[in-house]
């Protein structure tokens, strides 16, 4: 694949997890009332099981990607994506739709690791930052036009057809991978499967600061997303009763996510993926901060919401890339089991977090802002710790140079 190729076929792999969460927002009451779901909160169970399963084998996958290759476990798991997307299609009661959804999200579990550990295997430093942001442009268009489609597909089809849409996704993209992917580890750097390298490479994962500290942040910035995921429907429900304008302010709030990346992709490599991050956390909570008052004095309107959301979302989208890139920075040498350990942490963590927000909605929308407002200023609080007060600041070590894989 050329470098435009290669991006776009990254950001779709990227996607399907989005499209897997997103395209079903809309559909959730009528899920729930299908399946016998009667209690609004419990249908969150739908959003927070593909979750689980999302981040539960993602610490797999990195081991088998360092012994196997890249390509073929990608494409094993873009094909139990894609059949387990198809089984929650056919789902006729809650167990089976809740148990085909953890086994979809194993699948895209494999996305997560790959993706990453692809990219790391070509690129470094500033340079990978970059490439992930023009990823995430891509990417980004997922959540922005998925609860769209899901509605859209609901006009003219049961919500079974959404589930079925995204089997045939995952489908597509096996074959592309399989046709123009090219292998980016190296036979010479393939590890065996053993206990003592595998819990070694646990370790250094779980021992360097720098990868800790940012992946520790990143798990609670996205247990503020997941609690937004989980709530956002009842929110435009019962709160601002326009469950129809739910797909439209979901998209433009993801917009503002995708105009940060495309930013950070055209301002990281000057001014240093610290700098970019640190001072947009620091935004996202003082919007975050903003945000909860508002909620909690009762003055909180759908404009309101909003615009909030949509700062916040701007402020998510330039910590994102970055997180992640520093958190892998120190694990070029694992970044396969890094890739695992990281996305196994943050994801299962956020979920977790997520879900205990979302059980928490109450017919408004405190219980969600202020685990936004809570969750950022620790993620600040760990970022500080992490970087022993320096904040704010471009790190010398940050390069631009490419790997020798590139």
């Amino acid at each position: 694949m050329g470098f435009k190729q290669f991006v776009i076929f990254i950001a779709a792999v990227m996607a399907t997890n989005a499209l897997a969460i997103d395209t079903m927002l809309p559909a959730l009451p009528v899920i729930g009332n299908a399946l016998s779901i009667a209690a609004e909160n419990d249908r969150q169970w739908i959003v927070t099981a593909y979750l689980l399963g999302f981040g539960g084998a993602q610490i797999f996958y990195g081991t088998l990607a360092d012994r196997f290759g890249r390509r073929p476990v990608l494409l094993i798991a873009l094909l139990l994506y894609a059949a387990f997307s198809a089984v929650a299609g056919l789902a006729t009661t809650e167990g089976v739709m809740l148990g085909a959804r953890v086994l979809q999200g194993v699948g895209a579990a494999g996305t997560r690791v790959l993706a990453v550990s692809i990219i790391r295997d070509r690129y470094s430093g500033r340079q990978m930052a970059r490439v992930m942001s023009l990823a995430f442009i891509v990417f980004l268009a997922a959540p922005i036009a998925a609860p769209s489609l899901g509605q859209l597909i609901m006009l003219v089809a049961p919500w079974h057809a959404i589930f079925f849409a995204l089997a045939i996704f995952g489908a597509v993209m096996a074959a592309w991978g399989a046709l123009r992917l090219r292998e980016t580890l190296h036979e010479e750097d393939r590890l065996p499967v053993s206990a003592a390298r595998i819990f070694g490479a646990f370790g250094t994962a779980l021992s360097n600061r720098i990868a800790v500290g940012y992946m520790l942040a990143m798990t609670v910035m996205l247990g503020g997303l997941f609690g937004y995921i989980n709530s956002v429907q009842q929110v435009f429900a019962d709160i601002f009763h326009a469950p129809l304008l739910f797909p439209m302010v979901f998209g433009v709030t993801a917009l503002f996510m995708a105009a940060a990346s495309l930013l950070n992709a055209r301002i990281v490599g000057r001014m240093g993926m610290h700098r970019v991050s640190h001072t947009a956390l620091a935004g996202y909570v003082g919007i975050a901060g903003v945000h909860s008052a508002l909620a909690w004095t009762g003055h909180e309107t759908l404009i309101g919401f909003a615009i909030c959301q949509s700062l916040m979302m701007f402020c998510f989208g330039l910590v994102a890339s970055n997180f992640g890139a520093l958190a892998m920075e120190p694990l070029g040498h694992i970044a396969g089991t890094a890739s695992s350990v990281q996305g196994f942490v943050t994801t299962v963590g956020g979920a977790t977090l997520g879900f205990l927000i979302g059980q928490q909605f109450d017919g408004s929308a405190v219980p969600m802002t202020l685990g936004f407002f809570l969750l950022g200023a620790g993620a600040f609080a760990i970022v500080a710790v992490t970087e022993r007060g320096r904040l704010f600041r471009s790190a010398p070590g940050e390069s631009l140079v490419r790997t020798s894989n590139a």
